[in-house]
């Protein structure tokens, strides 16, 4: 069997690619900083697995490494296995390896990438296509993973395309769909124009006579007819527009009833309906999306019997719109909002939007600022107290790190039983909170 060595695998993404090597039959390691519950469950599935580094296992045995971007060169296994020139990757290139051969549908965009790449994956799988998907969440139609294969031959791969640092151009898709553009990753793209010519040059690595598929926002719009050998669509609310001539969407009834959602099913759609997979197949599969990891996702109910959910949106637009959305299906319930930032660096540059954007929640707790690709300067610019601070609302709480913050809801659910919905919202680790917020003894899940 070959062997291949994953560094920081806890990165959704690249567990996906451990999955598909397994698939492959390679044999998997790997090691990360952190356990979590997608890593007890590779570690299940077969792969060899340390929480920490060492660098006693690397050898000339193993094919490559993948590491993610978050892995400094002077990490020890790293640093061993450019010492015996294996060879190695960041998760953009190698998975550029493995989807290249295909029909290549890659999904980019500041918003809704894993729930639009999930929505063509699951059409894809109501079909008789073969594929292979590679999806930035957890689906329940793939068993509980991020991952599906079929093939008698490799034909389609879908894949989310990661704006930050450019690394979406590593991919040649011969359909590219863009869900919006708006100012993301300041710690990189130092302009709201530095950041959009990064989708342009995205846009110039499509295939020839391939697909652009875009929505019609301001930043969006600005891209098309850049390129005079490939096909541009554009989406509105009720249609989309295809060498100028109108094509209205068929009614979708989503289990989920949120305008957003129903948005990038919309882009989902236009994929199939342009390569020529019947509209029942693809209606269908809409109208029975329901759940998606970490994207809205119904937990369970606590102890008090509070509905306990968990968001992976941490960009300001991304928030509110979740917000409004759970505060018009769920009129009745308190909303109580535990914000974890993803970066000191996207905190500042963002620190306006963040000030204004939870008016939909009835409690914002803040309990600290994840770093990550973080520098001291900016760790000292910002905090999560200052932060707290800064946000215009009239119940925001600083919650002092994760025992205090558990402990503060702890103490909300004990006056405020069966009440409210307590969503754990943010990029990183507040996910973990999910285990200790006790559930009913019961054990009933929603």
């Amino acid at each position: 069997m070959k062997k291949i060595y994953f560094i920081g695998i806890w990165g959704i993404g690249v567990s996906a690619l451990a999955r598909y090597y397994l698939s492959e039959w390679y044999q998997v390691f790997w090691s990360d900083s952190t356990s979590s519950d997608l890593i007890i469950a590779l570690k299940s599935e077969g792969c060899d697995i340390i929480i920490w580094e060492e660098s006693n296992r690397i050898d000339t045995s193993f094919e490559k490494v993948i590491h993610t971007e978050a892995i400094p060169d002077t990490q020890s296994e790293l640093q061993k296995a450019k010492s015996c020139w294996l060879k190695i990757l960041k998760y953009s290139e190698a998975l550029w390896e493995v989807s290249d051969a295909y029909k290549l549908i890659a999904i980019a965009g500041t918003h809704g990438k894993s729930t639009t790449t999930s929505m063509i994956s699951q059409i894809l799988l109501n079909s008789k296509e073969d594929f292979l998907s590679i999806v930035g969440t957890i689906l329940k139609e793939f068993w509980g993973k991020n991952f599906y294969k079929r093939w008698k031959e490799k034909n389609y791969c879908v894949i989310e395309a990661c704006e930050y640092k450019k690394h979406f151009l590593s991919y040649r898709p011969l359909v590219c769909v863009i869900t919006n553009i708006e100012y993301d990753h300041a710690d990189y793209f130092k302009t709201q124009e530095e950041y959009t010519e990064s989708f342009e040059a995205f846009i110039n690595n499509i295939r020839v006579w391939g697909f652009c598929i875009i929505w019609k926002d301001t930043f969006s719009l600005s891209l098309i007819w850049k390129r005079k050998d490939i096909h541009y669509i554009s989406i509105s609310d009720d249609y989309f527009e295809y060498w100028v001539e109108k094509h209205y969407f068929p009614q979708i009834e989503m289990k989920i009833p949120w305008e957003h959602i129903l948005y990038d099913a919309r882009l989902a759609y236009v994929v199939w309906y342009l390569i020529g997979i019947p509209d029942y197949t693809i209606l269908e599969a809409l109208e029975n999306y329901s759940w998606v990891w970490r994207r809205m996702e119904i937990i369970w109910e606590t102890k008090y019997s509070n509905i306990l959910m968990s968001d992976y949106g941490h960009h300001p637009t991304e928030i509110r719109v979740t917000l409004e959305a759970l505060k018009n299906w769920y009129p009745n319930k308190k909303l109580i909002v535990v914000f974890q930032p993803h970066q000191y660096s996207r905190t500042l540059e963002l620190l306006k939007w963040f000030q204004n954007c939870f008016s939909y929640a009835d409690t914002v707790i803040i309990p600290n600022i994840y770093a990550s690709r973080d520098s001291e300067m900016d760790m000292q610019k910002i905090s999560a107290r200052s932060l707290t601070e800064s946000i215009d609302h009239p119940q925001v709480i600083f919650g002092d790190w994760f025992k205090n913050t558990l402990e503060i809801l702890n103490e909300y659910e004990i006056k405020n039983p069966n009440s409210s919905i307590i969503l754990l919202q943010g990029a990183w680790d507040i996910d973990t909170l999910r285990e200790k917020i006790h559930l009913k003894e019961t054990k009933k899940a929603l």
